[in-house]
């Protein structure tokens, strides 16, 4: 079988999750990949490797690498490195990213750049996939267009060895053979196909065609009422092409257990985690403001936790504990949410390199589990919506889950699922047929990320105490009677800080007594460059919009 290599550089498991299914498609196709975290540096050898490479990388912060990619990014931009060090590796990448951020897919296009300095040659072209419309519009032509480009790649290599050409004439012909380009590949995102279309014309007629486009689509969709659980013609009437069923993988068993103490160091975590309490929460906005903005500071003075203005922190949180007990509930285990959860990976599996969840604890509770390690909130990929279709009794519910995952849905995927914010338990209440076992979902859910936080204070001003800004999010849910959400994190931390809130709107004051200090658990992030420069005289601007002012505070203080 045709191998290549496939590494993948993940921040929060979008870039794991299609190159495994990348690596799961490969086989029907006639290729084996050997699928690696970029970062596993000791169980590849660029240097040394003949066979074809695929990259998938995302972008996180304001335009960096992952952090699983820190090490390798580091090691190509080596400045000592010959212009030839690469030149034997052929390679395709697809980078992740959001085009609402400036350094759109940054990530993937630092790598690729790096890679081609250093002579390394593209067999198939860069794709840019787009969360802000779907990362599918791109990553799924692409990965389809993957195959004939891989194919094209090893007839070649085949064809040069076979007539024993010079090395030189080799390398040439390798040189001059064009990229093999997937299809709608080079329409990055429906925002560049605006962009195409309408160059031509002036921002108000697009706008106002814009705008009527979306009043008669409005009403067309109104007319018609399609919803999250209900499609109209021509997709309720059409065949339909659907991903193949992810390879189930784990075993789960509860287990009763004596009740036991956990503690948030069983979250698992890269970084030290400090436990700190907080010794002041100030509301800066007024009752009437359309956002409420929180400062609060943090004691540190008894951690060896330091920081400079610029750095970032982050912060632990766990899911909503409202909607940890809907989840046990709608799954029927709210008996069994203190049993302990052990896991195996399933004898017959088909998975390949299958491998326990890094993010899962070992012997740890089930409500732990879902409260502290588990994004419940996570919008669910369309291969998680593929499982929950075998898990489906009622016909009806059965085809829009269906039309959900397909190639022809995509369009209500997008808007019913992914714009909506739709999370497994809104898909739960809304196909009650739907009967997921545990494992399931410990398959599918993503790692509780902790939140990143600018620090808005300097430590010359305030020894000991650490400050951070940051809004309530609150956003409005399509899906469930609640009509407003609040952010996983920040919902909680205004929730944690009431008791010390200044001005405190909400506790009594009659008993005279005082508020015991809420603790969070913070852990650095890894430096970055986004420091005042050395020198005290040279003059610096700062642009920092809404909360993006709360590192420039920290700034302010140090000078």
């Amino acid at each position: 079988m045709r191998r290549f290599l496939l590494l993948y550089a993940t921040q929060q498991g979008q870039a794991k999750a299609i190159a495994e299914e990348i690596c799961e498609k490969a086989a029907a196709h006639g290729f084996s990949a050997d699928l690696h975290c970029i970062s596993e540096s000791d169980k590849y050898d660029l240097k040394t490797e003949t066979a074809p490479l695929v990259v998938v990388v995302s972008t996180t912060g304001t335009g960096d690498p992952p952090d699983t990619a820190r090490k390798f990014v580091k090691k190509i931009q080596d400045k000592t490195l010959p212009g030839d060090f690469f030149a034997h590796l052929r390679y395709g990448l697809l980078g992740l990213g959001d085009s609402e951020y400036t350094y759109f897919c940054n990530g993937g296009k630092v790598i690729d750049k790096r890679l081609q300095e250093l002579g390394a040659r593209h067999f198939y072209d860069t794709g840019h996939a787009d969360d802000c419309v779907g990362l599918e519009l791109v990553v799924e032509p692409w990965i389809d267009g993957l195959w004939a480009a891989l194919t094209k790649h090893f007839v070649s290599s085949k064809g040069i060895e076979e007539m024993s050409v010079a090395l030189t004439t080799a390398s040439t012909v390798s040189q001059k053979m064009d990229p093999v380009k997937p299809e709608l590949i080079h329409i990055e995102s429906q925002v560049e196909l605006l962009r195409l279309d309408d160059s031509g014309r002036k921002d108000s007629e697009v706008l106002e065609q814009n705008a009527v486009n979306r009043d008669q689509s409005s009403a067309l969709i109104a007319e018609l009422e399609s919803s999250l659980t209900r499609s109209i013609p021509p997709l309720s009437q059409a065949s339909l092409n659907i991903p193949a069923l992810p390879p189930e993988y784990l075993q789960v068993h509860l287990h009763e257990s004596p009740g036991q103490e956990e503690s948030q160091e069983s979250v698992t975590s890269v970084d030290p985690v400090f436990q700190v309490p907080v010794s002041k929460a100030v509301q800066l906005t007024t009752n009437d403001a359309i956002k409420t903005t929180l400062l609060v500071e943090l004691d540190i003075s008894k951690t060896d936790f330091s920081y400079q203005p610029g750095d970032a922190f982050n912060l632990i949180c766990p899911n909503s504990d409202s909607e940890v007990q809907s989840l046990l509930q709608r799954l029927q285990l709210t008996d069994q949410r203190e049993h302990l959860v052990l896991l195996k990976i399933k004898a017959d599996t088909k998975k390949k390199g299958a491998a326990l969840p890094q993010h899962i604890p070992e012997r740890c509770s089930l409500q732990f589990i879902l409260t502290w390690c588990l994004e419940i909130r996570a919008v669910p990929k369309k291969a998680f919506l593929r499982a929950l279709v075998d898990c489906t009794s009622d016909g009806a519910e059965k085809r829009r889950l269906q039309e959900l995952c397909s190639r022809q849905g995509a369009a209500d995927y997008n808007r019913f699922v992914r714009d909506a914010c739709a999370n497994l338990l809104d898909l739960l209440l809304a196909f009650p047929s739907c009967q997921p076992p545990l494992s399931l979902l410990l398959e599918h859910l993503p790692k509780l990320q902790p939140r990143p936080y600018s620090c808005a204070s300097s430590s010359l001003s305030h020894p000991g105490k650490l400050h951070f800004v940051f809004n309530i999010v609150e956003f409005l849910s399509n899906t469930t009677p609640v009509v407003l959400r609040r952010g996983v994190c920040t919902g909680w931390l205004a929730t944690l800080v009431e008791s010390v809130l200044q001005p405190n709107r909400h506790a009594s004051h009659a008993d005279g007594g005082k508020a015991v200090a809420p603790q969070i658990s913070i852990s650095p992030r890894t430096a970055n460059s986004f420091h005042l420069p050395n020198d005290p005289s040279v003059p610096i601007i700062m642009v920092g919009p809404g909360t993006g002012v709360a590192p420039f505070i920290g700034f302010l203080q140090h000078r």
